[in-house]
């Protein structure tokens, strides 16, 4: 497996995220089944009965599908876990990605090509070469800095490090979205206080929220400069994402199958851009400024650089949720397309549509759109300049909608009253 430029790898929650992902330019996508992934609790997940369909998509946009199985396995998880290789393999998925030894083992087996997961934290190229006899991709710790990553990829180059594939093993690291506390994501905080264990894919993300903390001798409450001491902002790295392709890494991972379709949409819209600059020597800081404004629209709790540039210790959020600037309404459901004339009909459930409002229309086919409502017809009465709740509306759209896509108006937060 083999890209010419680094590969750019989108997370797909669901297949709304799947299309947007598509649209967007992405290499690959990696989607999680049933419960034996990392966000079996945060994101829908696809069932083994989806597996066709998502490979049969992505092949015909000659993007890569990766297969996420890389929880912790139990005994009487492991007919699940065979079921699913089995499955993945017989519809043509690419690869899984694996941090059990009885998934790496078994996909082995049936000769399904193996990517490590983080959660093995893969911080030196003897490790590599360990896992080279399994896998032709290892995803690294999140904690290392550019400078390491770049020393594994000489490493794996000078002492020609091969995987079952034959080729050199490719490293790939996170480039962006949420980062937590724990050293690559292995966490048992959830378990230990709700019994659901991050390590199974439950997190309930407790660290995200407000902690007093408390001196057990005396009773007194300790003040804290940060209300949110164990949540730490968003890892964003396409300021320095010239520096991390330079370093050797050949697939960059978008974080976020958690994340709806129009973060997958603008985060991998994003980072398509800045690596086709890069390759084409137009990569530069007033470039950096735009997609950094672009990536503050969506799901964000502020950014920072990570662990690459060499700090040892996370910067915090001050927020519990996200700090996009913008949030989206849901307005209504798709009615009909009019393709010879290309207009888009919806039935609007709630809050109203008004001639000018920016509007986003989101759909497991359709993936994402993003339009500006330049003109309404209302019911049966004609042009209007606003579609209340319970009215039939329609105004042109050069994209076929269809009747499971959904209809949301895109406003600034500060607007939206909580």
């Amino acid at each position: 497996m083999s890209f010419p430029k680094v590969e750019l790898m989108a997370p797909a929650g669901n297949f709304d995220s799947l299309a947007a992902a598509i649209q967007a330019g992405a290499d690959s996508i990696y989607f999680g089944v049933e419960q034996l992934n990392m966000r079996s609790r945060s994101s829908v997940n696809f069932t083994v009965h989806d597996l066709k369909e998502i490979a049969t998509r992505c092949k015909a946009h000659h993007v890569k599908t990766y297969l996420t199985l890389n929880t912790i396995v139990y005994d009487h998880d492991l007919a699940l876990m065979k079921l699913i290789i089995n499955s993945a393999k017989q519809v043509g998925i690419d690869a899984v990605i694996a941090a059990d030894q009885a998934v790496i083992a078994y996909a082995n087996k049936q000769k399904m090509e193996v990517h490590i997961s983080t959660q093995l934290n893969i911080t030196n190229v003897d490790t590599v070469e360990f896992y080279a006899r399994f896998a032709d991709v290892m995803v690294l710790s999140r904690e290392l800095s550019i400078r390491q990553i770049k020393g594994i990829s000489d490493a794996i180059k000078k002492q020609q490090i091969k995987g079952p594939s034959g080729k050199l093993v490719q490293i790939e690291v996170f480039a962006h979205g949420s980062l937590c506390m724990a050293v690559s994501g292995k966490c048992y905080l959830s378990l230990h206080t709700h019994n659901a264990s991050a390590n199974r894919g439950a997190c309930v993300q407790n660290c995200r929220r407000k902690y007093k903390v408390i001196d057990i001798e005396d009773g007194h409450e300790l003040e804290l400069d940060n209300e949110y001491i164990m949540s730490p902002k968003d890892l964003c790295t396409i300021d320095f994402l010239n520096e991390l392709i330079a370093a050797g890494v050949n697939v960059l991972k978008i974080e976020g199958r958690g994340k709806s379709a129009d973060y997958v949409k603008t985060v991998t819209q994003c980072y398509r851009e800045a690596i086709d600059l890069y390759y084409e020597g137009m990569f530069t800081q007033n470039k950096v400024k735009e997609w950094k404004e672009q990536l503050q629209q969506v799901y964000n709790r502020d950014f920072w650089g990570g662990y690459y540039l060499g700090k040892e210790l996370g910067e915090w959020t001050d927020t519990a949720g996200s700090k996009a600037l913008t949030r989206k309404i849901y307005l209504g459901k798709g009615s009909r397309y009019f393709s010879k004339s290309k207009i888009a009909e919806f039935e609007i459930e709630s809050y109203s549509l008004e001639v000018g409002d920016k509007i986003a229309i989101i759909g497991p086919t359709t993936g994402v759109i993003e339009h500006v409502v330049a003109s309404l017809h209302v019911n049966e009465e004609g042009a209007k300049t606003t579609a209340a709740k319970g009215d039939l509306c329609a105004f042109p759209l050069d994209v076929p909608i269809r009747k499971s896509d959904k209809l949301y108006k895109i406003v600034a937060a500060e607007e939206v009253v909580a």
